[in-house]
């Protein structure tokens, strides 16, 4: 019997401590345009991807991953003006998703933000998709939608699920296997409407340089990764924040302090509601806010809308002092 032609990543990866290294960014590239295609057997597709799991991806591994992936996509995607690709895919379980406010004041000022995410895949937390409801906004059910929901309303998200459903059911196989795996960290880097701008959050610190170096790889124009609260592209504000970014091919690194001189304590439970509550001003709590002009300044930063990060700060309170408290109004 003839061997598998996936086999050959598979052994690469599985020759124990002393044959095993990591893939090439071709190997990486080709191993997954072989599982786009469905050129590989579940039994072999587990096997890859627990062995990656166990090794955790290198930059170049998680570059090729990106690129095949996007082939698999891309040419049904219409062209669309995009200024801000937001990822969202850990959910959140310590606290609510308050990066969404974040997100829906920059569309607000004429910054359009896709999001894309997954829900799901790991019970006990919030998805994005669910909390968009308490706002009364609709989240996107195809590409072409999403494009139409840009240019109106400078917002949208949509479903990995409409976007590529081979990772969407990849990404839903952790459950069964009961570890992540490579899909999610790649789906953050997908970026499916071409953006100059990109911001990802990550759980796991040493993965912030790996998504850096991949975005270089991949010339990204523009990108900036952090360690957001649960996962999420989130600034905490209790604590310091390291924003590692590539802009036009450099490589680059800023710290932006904690805005309280201790944390708070988590809230007892989590209620979407309250998201809506604090964008109208009937909520005072200074995390949240904290929370939301804090992440808006990363991204104006990002953007290029300030020189520094006290402009950056001094022009999200200002949007935030601005917003119009009646766009979500009492259900």
């Amino acid at each position: 019997m003839n061997e598998h032609p996936f086999a050959e990543f598979i052994k690469i990866l599985g020759k124990g401590k002393k044959g095993s290294r990591p893939l090439t960014q071709d190997e990486a590239y080709r191993a997954m345009k072989m599982i786009m295609a469905d050129q590989v057997e579940p039994m072999q597709l587990g096997a890859f991807l627990m062995l990656m799991r166990i090794k955790e991806e290198t930059a170049e591994e998680l570059a090729g991953f990106v690129a095949a992936a996007r082939e698999s996509f891309q040419p049904g995607m219409p062209v669309s003006q995009v200024d801000l690709d937001w990822s969202s895919y850990a959910g959140k379980r310590r606290h609510l998703p308050w990066f969404l406010l974040t997100t829906l004041l920059l569309a607000e000022n004429d910054i359009r933000v896709f999001m894309h995410g997954a829900e799901g895949h790991t019970a006990g937390r919030i998805y994005t998709r669910n909390v968009l409801k308490a706002l009364g906004i609709d989240y996107a059910t195809s590409v072409t939608q999403a494009a139409e929901q840009l240019q109106q309303h400078r917002f949208s998200y949509l479903s990995l699920e409409h976007i590529c459903p081979k990772l969407f059911d990849m990404i839903n196989l952790r459950p069964l296997m009961g570890l992540r795996s490579p899909v999610h960290t790649l789906v953050r880097l997908l970026n499916p409407f071409n953006a100059e701008h990109s911001i990802q959050g990550i759980f796991h610190p040493s993965y912030r340089q790996v998504h850096q170096k991949a975005a270089l790889l991949l010339n990204q124009p523009h990108m900036a990764v952090l360690k957001g609260e649960g996962g999420e592209t989130e600034r905490n504000p209790d604590m310091d924040c390291l924003v590692q970014s590539v802009h036009d091919d450099e490589l680059s690194e800023e710290h932006w302090p904690a805005l309280f001189p201790r944390r708070h304590v988590k809230p007892a439970e989590l209620n979407p509601e309250q998201l809506a509550q604090l964008w109208r001003g009937e909520d005072n709590d200074e995390f949240a806010e904290a929370t939301v002009i804090g992440t808006a300044a990363v991204a104006l930063k990002l953007l290029g809308k300030a020189d520094s990060q006290a402009q950056a700060e001094a022009l999200a309170q200002r949007y935030w002092a601005q917003r119009d408290k009646n766009k979500f109004g009492s259900k």
